[in-house]
């Protein structure tokens, strides 16, 4: 039987990608007051992302229950007796306790491995991927539980936002903090740390920042995959694809859009870089 691959909507994996290769996905939930949509699932990131930046209500997230994984295992326990399960960092969300608090509920025979990728966005979409790949291709539990282990370190994101003032508001501002008092003069470029938000840099532009992205992605020598997110700026994304091209195939490089719960923290306007390396031989 195929191993089943679980991740949460923060991993930004399409739906059409999704769908070709059998990965599920669980969604968070975004409120606006007392209304409560799921993740691209009840409200689209165009849907979100109009309301973000017209209403007057701030939006706040939620983890996915326990009850919400159960139902996945046994739905997936249909039809495999392995399922690898990885989600976005424990340091910025509750969906890891919830998939192991599911496990230990769960009552079918199948086997359930759950992994805290400490990584967010397509910095965990990519390893999702590639690991589905590997699932698709015959790959056991084991080794494909191996795989995403050995793949966690080689995942790297940069991102750049307008305005911090999002991420202060919804308190997922972690070792950025520093970067507050110059919150309205510069542009902040973020990465991923030990499962955190972390300050990289800080520009004047989003054409500085555009630049920036790029050469980040140049100061790796083997990439294995590359990928391009956006917020509201699917030009700029567009624009920054169509650079990197002369570094890897661009027909190649994921585009994806910024889910609803990480714009509430990245707002309007944020452009994303992940590059997954290629593993030393």
């Amino acid at each position: 039987m195929t191993v089943k691959i679980v991740t949460d909507s923060l991993s930004d994996i399409t739906s059409d990608i999704a769908e070709e290769l059998g990965i599920t996905v669980v969604p968070l939930t975004v409120l606006f007051g007392h209304e409560t949509f799921l993740d691209r699932v009840t409200m689209t990131t165009d849907q979100f992302y109009h309301r973000l930046t017209r209403d007057s209500v701030w939006p706040t997230t939620t983890q996915p229950t326990p009850a919400a994984f159960i139902e996945v295992y046994n739905e997936l326990a249909k039809e495999t007796d392995e399922i690898l399960v990885v989600t976005l960092s424990s340091k910025l969300s509750g969906t890891y306790q919830s998939a192991l608090g599911a496990r230990s509920m769960f009552e079918g025979k199948c086997r359930i491995e759950i992994i805290d990728s400490k990584l967010v966005a397509m910095g965990l979409g990519l390893i999702v991927i590639t690991t589905a790949k590997k699932a698709q291709a015959g790959a056991k539990l084991n080794e494909l539980t191996g795989a995403v282990v050995s793949a966690l370190p080689r995942s790297h994101i940069a991102i750049y936002l307008d305005t911090l003032k999002y991420l202060a508001k919804g308190g997922r501002i972690g070792k950025a903090q520093g970067l507050l008092g110059s919150m309205l003069s510069v542009k902040p470029i973020l990465t991923i740390k030990e499962g955190e938000i972390a300050p990289l840099t800080r520009m004047r532009s989003l054409s500085a920042g555009m630049d920036y992205l790029y050469n980040f992605a140049a100061g790796f020598a083997n990439i294995e995959e590359l990928a391009v997110e956006h917020a509201t700026t699917p030009d700029a994304a567009d624009r920054l694809v169509e650079r990197l091209g002369s570094l890897f195939p661009k027909e190649r490089i994921y585009q994806s859009t910024i889910s609803p719960v990480v714009g509430t923290y990245a707002g309007p306007d944020a452009l994303a870089i992940t590059v997954l390396e290629a593993a030393k031989r």
